[in-house]
């Protein structure tokens, strides 16, 4: 499928994001709850607009941009949802310990 809409999403390898980045992005309590939730699912099973966050849709786009930017998370089009998952292997691979130990600090 390659609708504009699709075409739109970029994702950063998590190899190229330097740690500021995944520093700012994994500091927002907001995108901590997005992680958060994704981790307690399997890959691919959580659409954006299932989340019960505590912020507007716009900004909600917003968050999600943010932690593609920051290679924590892919994004796909499934008709009219977009799905979501965690791309900790990656993201482990690049900044060893960093997810695991930000999901188990922001889980208290």
């Amino acid at each position: 499928m390659s609708t504009a809409r699709a075409r739109s999403l970029t994702h950063e390898d998590p190899a190229g994001v330097d740690l500021q980045t995944a520093l700012e992005a994994l500091a927002d309590p907001v995108r901590r709850m997005i992680l958060q939730d994704l981790a307690a699912h399997d890959d691919w099973t959580r659409a954006c607009g299932t989340f019960d966050l505590p912020v507007t849709k716009a900004t909600r786009s917003h968050h999600f941009a943010v932690l593609r930017a920051a290679g924590l998370i892919e994004q796909r089009d499934d008709g009219p949802r977009r799905l979501n998952r965690i791309r900790r292997p990656e993201f482990d691979q690049a900044f060893p310990g960093l997810l695991a130990a930000v999901l188990d600090v922001s889980g208290r």
